[in-house]
C-alpha cells in the first residue's frame, strides 16, 4: 500500500543513533560532493601539462562532473524514496570514491573526463541523500532549519575550501591526489555510515524513470557542448546550432515524458507549488554566476597575478570562511524577516562582490583583486542558500523526499554547469585573441560583468516570486 504524507517512512529496527552523528554522516557526504565540483581548478593548469588537455578541455573536466552530477540526481533522488536513503548513500559514497581512483590514476584526458563522469554519476546517487537523511533525522521547525543551514555550510564551505585543499595537494604531492584524497576519506565515511545510519524509505517499489534520467542528462551535455563550441565557431555556425537545437529537443522530450510516464523521475505537479518552484528557478539562476567564481577566481590568480596553486587556493580562505557565516547567520535573519528577505539580501550583496570582481586588472595587490571582492561574493551565497533550499524542502511528503532534495542540487548545478558554459564563450570573447595576462583579465572581467547582470536578475525574480514565509503545514 502506498503510504501518505501523514504516514511514517519505513525504518529498520536498529536503535535511532544520535541526531547530531546523522547530521555529521550527511554533511560529510555533501562536502565530499561540493568539494569535488571545485577542488580540481587549481590543479587545472597542472593536468593541461602532464596530460595535453586543451582549453575546452580544461572546462569538461569541470563540466563532465557537473553535468553528470546534475542530470542523474532526480533519479538517484527518486531511488533514495524507493530503496533506501541509506543504501542509496552507500551506493553513490562508493561509486564516487571508486571513480576518484581512476581518476586520480588516468594517464590519458579521456580517462581523466570519464572517470570525472562516473565521479558526477556517483555524487548525483550521494547528494539527495544527505539532504534526506536530515530533514527525516530533524523535525520540521527551528532545529531543522539550523540543521539545514548547517548542512548549507559545509556545502558551501566545501566548494570554498576546494582551493586551498587542491592548492596544497598540487603544491605538495601533484594534481592527481586532488583525486585520490577522497579515496581514504570515502572509506572512512563508509565505515561510519554502514554502522551508525538508519534505513528509510517511503515504502513504494515503482519503477525508476530511467529514460528520464538519461534524457535530461544527454540533453544537459548535448547543450553546454553546443555552448562550447560557439568560443571557436560563434553561435551562428551549424556546428553550434546543431547541438543546441538537439540540446533542446531533448528537454523537451524530457519534459513530455515526464508529464506522460505513470512514475515521473520529476513530477511536474510539484513545480505548481510556489515555493518549489520559485525557490528552485532562483536556484538555477544564481547557480549559473556563483559556480564560476571559484573557476575563474583561481585561473586568475594563476594565470594573470602568477600565483602558485598553494597561494591561489590560500588566497580564496577568507571567501571560504565568509559562505560559513552566512550560511549559519541566515537562519536567525529568516526569523525575524523572513526567507526572501534574506534570499534577496543575499543575491544582492553577492552581486557587490561580483560587480567590484569585474573591475580588476593585471597588476592589482591581493586585498582588492581578490579578497574583498571574493568575501561579498561568498558572504551573499552563503546568505542566499539557507533560505532557498529551506523554502524547495517546505512541505514535502514522505514520499516525495527525495525528489524534492534532489531537484534543489539538480537546479543549482544545471545552473552552475550550463552557466560555466556560457561565461566561458563570454570570458573567450572578452579575450579575443590575445593571450597574454591583460588580454585573459579583460575576458575574466568581463564574466564577471555578466555574472553580475544574472545575480541581479535573480534578486529581482526573488524578489516578485518567493513567498514572503514558509508555509505552514
Amino acid at each position: 500500500m502506498l503510504e501518505t504524507a501523514d504516514t511514517p517512512p519505513l525504518i529498520s529496527r536498529r536503535t535511532t543513533p544520535p541526531t547530531w552523528l546523522v547530521v555529521a554522516l550527511a554533511c560529510a557526504g555533501q562536502f565530499l560532493v561540493v568539494l569535488d565540483v571545485s577542488v580540481v581548478n587549481v590543479a587545472l593548469p597542472s593536468m593541461r601539462t602532464d596530460l595535453g588537455l586543451s582549453v575546452s578541455g580544461l572546462q569538461w573536466v569541470v563540466n563532465a562532473y557537473a553535468i553528470a552530477f546534475a542530470g542523474f540526481m532526480l533519479l538517484g533522488g527518486r531511488a533514495g524514496d524507493l530503496y533506501g536513503r541509506k543504501r542509496m548513500f552507500l551506493v553513490g559514497l562508493g561509486l564516487f570514491t571508486l571513480a576518484s581512483l581512476g581518476g586520480g590514476l588516468a594517464q590519458e584526458g579521456w580517462q581523466l573526463l570519464l572517470a570525472r563522469a562516473v565521479q558526477g554519476l556517483g555524487a548525483a546517487v550521494l547528494a539527495p541523500s544527505t539532504l534526506t537523511l536530515l530533514t527525516a533525522a530533524v523535525p520540521e521547525g527551528a532545529a531543522r532549519a539550523r540543521a539545514i543551514a548547517t548542512w548549507a555550510a559545509v556545502g558551501a564551505g566545501g566548494g570554498a575550501a576546494g582551493g586551498l585543499v587542491g592548492g596544497v595537494l598540487v603544491d605538495v604531492l601533484s594534481w592527481r591526489w586532488v583525486l585520490l584524497i577522497n579515496v581514504p576519506v570515502g572509506a572512512v565515511v563508509l565505515a561510519g555510515s554502514l554502522r551508525w545510519l538508519v534505513e528509510s524509505r517511503a515504502g513504494d517499489r515503482r519503477r525508476l524513470d530511467l529514460p528520464g534520467a538519461l534524457l535530461v542528462t544527454a540533453g544537459l551535455g548535448t547543450l553546454a557542448y553546443g555552448i562550447s563550441r560557439t568560443q571557436e565557431r560563434g553561435w551562428t555556425d551549424s556546428a553550434s546550432l546543431l547541438p543546441l537545437a538537439a540540446g533542446v529537443l531533448l528537454i523537451a522530450l524530457f519534459l513530455l515524458v515526464e508529464a506522460r510516464t505513470p512514475a515521473p523521475l520529476m513530477p511536474l505537479g510539484l513545480l505548481r507549488r510556489r515555493p518549489v518552484a520559485s525557490a528552485n528557478a532562483a536556484m538555477l539562476v544564481s547557480g549559473s554566476a556563483m559556480f564560476c567564481m571559484w573557476y575563474f577566481m583561481t585561473l586568475y590568480a594563476q594565470n594573470v597575478l602568477g600565483y602558485s596553486p598553494l597561494a591561489a587556493g590560500a588566497a580564496l580562505v577568507p571567501s571560504s570562511l565568509a559562505v560559513i557565516i552566512g550560511s549559519k547567520t541566515a537562519p536567525r535573519l529568516m526569523r525575524t524577516a523572513g526567507p526572501r528577505f534574506v534570499a534577496v539580501l543575499g543575491t544582492l550583496i553577492g552581486a557587490s562582490g561580483f560587480a567590484w570582481q569585474s573591475t580588476m586588472s593585471a597588476h592589482e595587490a591581493y586585498v582588492t583583486a581578490i579578497m574583498c571582492p571574493g568575501i561579498l561574493m561568498m558572504l551573499g551565497g552563503g546568505l542566499a542558500m539557507t533560505p532557498l533550499a529551506a523554502l524547495a524542502t517546505s512541505g514535502a511528503a514522505v514520499g516525495e523526499a527525495g525528489v524534492v532534495s534532489g531537484l534543489v542540487n539538480t537546479s543549482r548545478t544545471m545552473g552552475g554547469s550550463l552557466g560555466l558554459a556560457v561565461m566561458s564563450t563570454i570570458a573567450a570573447s572578452g579575450t579575443g585573441t590575445g593571450t597574454g595576462p591583460q588580454a585573459l583579465t579583460d575576458g575574466y572581467a568581463l564574466a564577471f560583468r555578466a555574472s553580475t547582470a544574472v545575480l541581479l536578475g535573480g534578486a529581482v525574480l526573488m524578489a516578485l516570486w518567493l513567498p514572503r514565509r514558509l508555509p505552514q503545514k
